[in-house]
């Protein structure tokens, strides 16, 4: 399984219009989970010559019609001569104290056409520590970098920004809702690409007017795999992909997530065992025998729509029946020069360029009345984990959420804010994840601010109808030609 290769694992994809830069498209691809602040000497680095790669699929025909590709190389300049990361004091990439660093190489890729963005550009390192590396903000600064064409990117490391506690896999909680509480993924780092374009860049005959929803998905791929069907061309072999968060990881079973991470979107329709299982999931089920509340009547059409067409009054369905979730919301078969007849079903991230942002984001997005989050494409904020169990119990088709649930993992924020300009991500943690005690035992926390977490108060708010309500939608509101955008203001503290 691709755990075993944590340097080319996708852990997550997040994809929103940009707060500060409304015109604008973030894209946030994140790869190797776990990073221990602490985990020298050798660190952590993307894979050289690896493909990383973020998809866009603009007409609905479940192939890429874009692709952003980082492709890095190592810079070491230690000669076999010591083992340090860096010999002293780190305040600028170029300086020489710096002996092992990342550059990179990032390509827009359309159909057979292809253009350089960046040229050899320079990864931030990683955090070392405070000692050596005094000012790791500035480090980052230097390396966000303008992209030819117009907008900005930033490879290099950072705070796990997904919030969730990962006691969910022992049993649902614990069996007993006991188990909760706990980012598990505090004070941890994860390798993450980011890029922010015009949302013309990426809109359908660059007309985000006229076509504002796109799909997005991230994949990765490297040489020397044995794979019966190579996907990214010449000798590289595509092993990870990720687009909707948790579909990974909750819908495939296990001994078919490998031939998942293989495959492209253009796959999914005719992938019986992956439609099964979203037509028929196992979550429900286990839940049910846990905690004995009713999983919801299959087929799960529902959930179909929400992770392979796109929310739509006239999305395609797979049994060729209404969409259960009557609203326009993030389909691209919403787009004005979409061929219907050529839209194909598959799992992707979409998200509806148009709507506004949100002045004060609900961690719960649609299902929390808020149109651009989650599934609308995915916010930083977006409580995912909360949401697709609400989802997964049918949630989005009742507007109401299930009570037993309600609170859900008790894990509402990140531990650390995140920050009001590209990349917007917390500054990686340089403190040690397990902390002892004073009887010499790990505290299983770090301090606060730096991946330190703690109970927090939960509020849900709950739906008065389904997603297709028209109270909860607004009256008369069509979200693809929706325009107005109203003033943002970011109460969040600046990453850096």
């Amino acid at each position: 399984m691709i755990a075993g290769d944590p340097e080319v694992d996708n852990t997550d994809v997040y994809a929103f219009v940009s707060p500060d830069k409304q015109d604008t498209v973030t894209l946030i691809a994140n790869w190797l989970p776990f990073e221990e602040p602490n985990g020298g000497p050798n660190f952590y680095f993307f894979k050289p010559g690896a493909h990383y790669d973020i998809n866009i699929d603009n007409n609905g025909d479940a192939k890429a019609d874009i692709t952003y590709r980082w492709v890095f190389t190592n810079d070491d300049k230690r000669d076999g001569t010591t083992f340090l990361y860096n010999n002293g004091v780190v305040n600028n990439l170029t300086d020489p104290t710096l002996l092992f660093k990342q550059n990179y190489t990032l390509t827009e890729i359309r159909g057979s056409e292809s253009r350089v963005l960046v040229q050899n550009g320079t990864a931030a390192p990683s955090d070392v520590g405070p000692a050596s590396m005094p000012d790791y903000g500035r480090l980052r600064q230097q390396a966000i970098l303008p992209v030819e064409g117009g907008g900005q990117t930033y490879a290099g490391q950072t705070e796990d920004p997904f919030f969730l506690d990962l006691r969910v896999f022992d049993l649902i909680y614990g069996g007993n809702l006991s188990e909760r509480g706990q980012d598990t993924l505090a004070g941890y780092n994860v390798q993450t690409v980011a890029l922010q374009v015009p949302k013309s860049a990426l809109a359908l005959n660059g007309d985000d007017t006229r076509n504002p929803v796109v799909g997005i998905w991230s994949s990765t791929s490297q040489q020397g795999m044995q794979v019966s069907e190579p996907r990214a061309g010449g000798d590289q072999v595509q092993v990870s992909r990720l687009g909707n968060p948790l579909v990974n990881e909750l819908v495939p079973a296990a001994n078919q997530k490998d031939a998942f991470n293989a495959s492209t979107p253009a796959d999914d329709s005719k992938n019986q065992q992956l439609i099964n299982r979203i037509l028929n999931p196992e979550l429900p089920q286990v839940i049910q025998k846990l905690y004995n509340i009713p999983a919801p009547a299959m087929p799960r059409n529902d959930l179909a729509e929400i992770f392979l067409t796109g929310i739509a009054k006239n999305a395609p369905t797979l049994d060729n029946t209404k969409a259960p979730i009557q609203a326009d919301l993030n389909s691209q078969i919403l787009n004005a020069d979409v061929n219907a007849a050529s839209f194909v079903p598959s799992e992707m991230l979409r998200l509806n360029m148009s709507v506004p942002v949100t002045a004060n984001p609900n961690r719960l997005g649609v299902l929390g009345g808020d149109l651009q989050g989650f599934p609308n494409g995915r916010r930083l904020t977006d409580d995912v984990l909360d949401i697709e169990l609400q989802a997964f119990e049918g949630a989005a088709q009742t507007g109401q959420l299930v009570p037993a649930l309600a609170a859900g993992d008790e894990v509402n924020t990140n531990n650390v804010p995140f920050g009001n300009t590209f990349p917007y991500l917390a500054l990686p943690s340089n403190v040690a994840v397990n902390q002892i005690d004073a009887d010499g035992m790990p505290s299983g926390g770090v301090p606060s601010g730096a991946g330190g977490t703690a109970p927090r108060a939960v509020t849900w708010i709950r739906i008065a109808g389904g997603l297709g309500a028209a109270g909860f939608f607004g009256a008369g509101l069509l979200l693809g030609r929706r325009r107005n955008r109203p003033a943002v203001t970011s109460p969040r503290a600046d990453g850096n």
